[in-house]
């Protein structure tokens, strides 16, 4: 996620670092270099296409920004859904510290420390990535590979939290009413599990999306034949400008739509899991670990 401070402006008009203007330039050089060339080409009467008809190019770039704004409002509905996940998982975890006072030192131990490697694993699930071996010697038991070759490594930590709560109900160490309170907190997790594991498996459709972005890089090539009759030399800048607009939507989108990866849009899943860590290490008297911040106006 970018975090960068308004600063004004000129700081906002010039800003390089965390936009996506980086990601599209490529793109912006080579379509506004085709208008100069062929701008040179008509001048020196080297070359002579006649331009697309000035109604059926206006329809398309209207129909194209309409699908463009639905793509996007479906991109950052995912990413703000995910968002809101993440919230809960919060939230879910402070009812938890609060909560699990009833229970015995040791036994509310290893439940938030557990609860700690939950969401590391589900933040790893989530990103496709391999889970770090430390995780499972610090905040679980047992070793390594009982977590890494199980099929869904968060749901079997939810397990294990279920099966000591079970163990304090049947050894009389707590009550049916405060067995229910901590089970509710459990099934959050396992939901919010769910609903982040649907938004990751389940992608906007590919057709869609194929679709939509070979539409606009025909746009994009189309445009300098379309409008270099009526604005002459004013063309290549036109072109940027309109190419930045429609190319950049479309990366923005792509980044939006899958919200819990590792690029810059995506949503700063490692600064949340320190947030959880920090504030259950901060429950249970043990060292605390200090704030992730920014790299490059990044959080990841």
């Amino acid at each position: 996620m970018i975090i960068r401070e308004k600063q004004g402006i000129l700081p906002m008009l010039f800003a390089w670092r965390g936009t996506i203007f980086p990601k599209v330039l490529p793109a912006i050089i080579a379509l506004s270099g085709l208008s100069v060339v062929m701008g040179v080409m008509s001048h020196y009467r080297l070359l002579a296409i006649p331009p697309p008809p000035l109604v059926g190019f206006t329809i398309f770039g209207v129909v194209l920004s309409i699908f463009l704004g639905f793509r996007n409002n479906a991109c950052y509905e995912r990413w703000w859904e995910g968002r809101k996940l993440w919230g809960r998982l919060v939230a879910t975890e402070r009812h938890l510290i609060r909560d699990s006072r009833v229970l015995d030192t040791d036994r509310r131990r290893h439940l938030l420390k557990r609860s700690i490697l939950f969401t590391c694993l589900l933040r790893d699930r989530l990103r496709y990535q391999t889970a770090h071996t430390d995780l499972f010697l610090e905040y679980g038991e047992g070793g390594a590979d009982i977590y890494q070759n199980h099929p869904n490594p968060p749901q079997f930590v939810l397990e294990q939290m279920q099966r000591d709560l079970i163990a304090a109900l049947r050894q009389e160490q707590i009550g049916e009413v405060v067995y229910s309170a901590l089970t509710h907190h459990i099934e959050a997790l396992g939901e919010i599990q769910a609903g982040c594991d649907r938004i990751a498996s389940t992608p906007l459709p590919f057709a869609y999306s194929v679709l939509l972005h070979r539409a606009i890089y025909s746009f994009c090539i189309m445009l300098p034949f379309g409008i270099e009759s009526v604005l002459g030399l004013w063309t290549p800048l036109m072109v940027a400008w309109l190419v930045y607009m429609f190319l950049g939507l479309d990366a923005l989108s792509s980044q939006l739509g899958d919200p819990f990866g590792l690029q810059e849009n995506n949503l700063p899943l490692d600064s949340l899991v320190r947030v959880i860590e920090r504030e259950v290490l901060s429950a249970l008297g043990q060292e605390i670990p200090p704030p992730l911040a920014a790299e490059r106006y990044v959080m990841t």
